[in-house]
């Protein structure tokens, strides 16, 4: 396994990023409402609850991102098989 940034292996800093986009997706969302309606939570609250989605969106990310590449390589094989492939003795 490959290491990266701090001895992180790529899979586990891809969630960690995930989860601080998340975590300042929640932070910018709960301010635009603040700013178009009024507070909808005290600036603790917000951070207290933009860490739980942090931290979910991190998990979601490291469990979910291998699947879902391992599917989509997958689908992309199925697609390329069922349009002929990239056979060239056919030409």
């Amino acid at each position: 396994m490959s290491t990266t940034v701090a001895g992180l292996s790529r899979r586990t800093l891809s969630a960690l990023l995930w989860g601080a986009v998340g975590f300042m997706a929640f932070l910018v969302l709960v301010q635009g409402y603040a700013l178009v309606v009024e507070p909808l939570v005290s600036i603790g609250q917000g951070v207290a609850v933009a860490g739980l989605v942090g931290g979910m969106t991190a998990g979601s990310a490291y469990v979910l991102e291998h699947r879902l590449a391992v599917w989509s390589a997958r689908r992309a094989m199925d697609e390329t098989a069922s349009h002929g492939g990239d056979d060239k003795s056919k030409s």
